[in-house]
């Protein structure tokens, strides 16, 4: 009796796992860059550099809880930021606003566009991360 408990406590796990697994692809970085190209008429090359660059800048700046916490609420944050560095956008630190500006520049972008993936950005983290996480953001493209 206690083997096929043990059993079956294992395959709810490996279930369970597997289940939570599937749900986080379903919000990784394509969801994001899907809304930035919907919302801003940007491509998905756009839409992935820009949020990467924004977020590489964030991860630059504010300090290992602050950006945890927003990384869990933007979806795939780690891939957008790859996804800027594989795109040429970004090629070092970036260092403030204006380094986000000529990286938003080197995809094609005008300066102005920057607040306004601030802006999508901000409503995504703060669905699940609240207000404060959405300050973050907008504290560092100011």
């Amino acid at each position: 009796m206690l083997r096929g408990c043990m059993i079956g406590l294992v395959l709810l796990a490996v279930a369970l796992g597997t289940g939570c697994a599937s749900m986080s692809s379903l919000g990784g970085p394509e969801m994001l860059t899907q809304l930035l190209t919907n919302q801003l008429g940007v491509t998905a090359n756009q839409a992935a550099g820009g949020a990467g660059s924004i977020l590489s800048l964030a991860k630059e700046k504010l300090s290992n809880m602050a950006f945890s916490s927003l990384s869990s609420a933007i979806p795939g944050a780690d891939a957008l930021v790859k996804s800027a560095q594989s795109l040429g956008a970004i090629t070092g630190p970036l260092g403030n606003r204006a380094g986000v500006d000529a990286a938003f520049g080197k995809l094609g972008m005008q300066p102005p566009m920057v607040d306004k993936f601030g802006g999508v950005m901000g409503d995504v983290a703060a669905k699940a991360g609240g207000d404060p996480v959405k300050a973050l953001l907008g504290a560092l493209l100011k």
